[in-house]
């Protein structure tokens, strides 16, 4: 992504092993893909790399979501709203037990726990719609 901004990007281990990761980019110009002119990935998934949860809006795909391994188109209104649709999946994603392991006994990475982060409604108050 030529000249695209990172305007938020912030990665959460949980302590049963599950990763939270979100970045945003500012592209340089809108798109008939991306009218938004932004793009992003949000995530949620296991250690070992299964997905549960997934926003993005790669190229030749749009705005879409992966729920467990079911993939559906997204419509994408702004920020906050897509970050609020991902918690909120999340939150069901946890609902239902579908976190796979505990990784507590893992010493190794029980360090990366603090590496925390909390979106608010003032984390995305600085970036302006082009």
């Amino acid at each position: 992504m030529a000249n695209a901004i990172i305007l938020f990007k912030a990665k959460k281990i949980y302590p049963d092993g599950t990763i939270k990761e979100m970045v945003i980019w500012q592209l340089p110009s809108k798109s008939r893909e991306r009218p938004h002119g932004l793009k992003y990935r949000l995530y949620y998934g296991t250690a070992d790399g299964e997905c549960l949860v997934r926003y993005d809006n790669e190229t030749g795909k749009g705005d879409h979501r992966h729920l467990a391994g079911q993939e559906e188109a997204y419509i994408f209104l702004n920020i906050e709203t897509l970050v609020v649709d991902f918690q909120y999946d999340i939150e069901q994603m946890k609902r239902k037990g579908m976190t796979v392991f505990n990784i507590s006994h893992r010493p190794e990475i029980k360090d990366r726990f603090d590496k925390t982060f909390e979106v608010t409604k003032d984390t995305f108050s600085h970036i302006k719609e082009v």
